[in-house]
């Protein structure tokens, strides 16, 4: 039973669409590294409670299908700021999120940082004639 349960969550994994821009932040790799660690032993894998990991699997796919944004589908494709879907996808990928956690590194920060570099860090300058 525990090779139907883990080929279930394979072609889950397959489905679920991965977020580029996030790279190893989206869900869909989180839940390839969850499955991979669950299932460790591949078909042999022994499950501890089958009916916790069958409730799982079945949210994981109610989740994938759309059912609750079908089930309560919303007015306006934006959130109470008004900031839209694109935009939010933008502030969240991963280049904007490292320049963010750049920008909140206060003077202190930023200065031992740079002069804390070894001198092989520092390119060398060409001796004055």
């Amino acid at each position: 039973m525990s090779a139907t349960r883990y080929r279930q969550f394979l072609r889950l994994c397959e489905e679920w669409p991965r977020d580029e821009a996030q790279k190893a932040r989206d869900l869909g790799t989180f839940l390839r590294q969850r499955v991979a660690s669950a299932f460790r032993e591949g078909e042999n894998t022994q499950i501890s409670d089958p009916e916790k990991c069958d409730q799982m699997y079945e949210s994981l796919v109610r989740i994938n299908s759309n059912y609750y944004r079908q089930r309560f589908p919303r007015v306006r494709d934006t959130s109470f700021t008004g900031v839209t879907v694109e935009e939010c996808k933008l502030l969240l990928s991963s280049g904007n999120v490292q320049q963010m956690d750049e920008d909140k590194k206060g003077l202190w920060k930023k200065l031992s940082e740079r002069f804390s570099k070894s001198p092989e860090d520092v390119p060398e300058k060409a001796p004055e004639k």
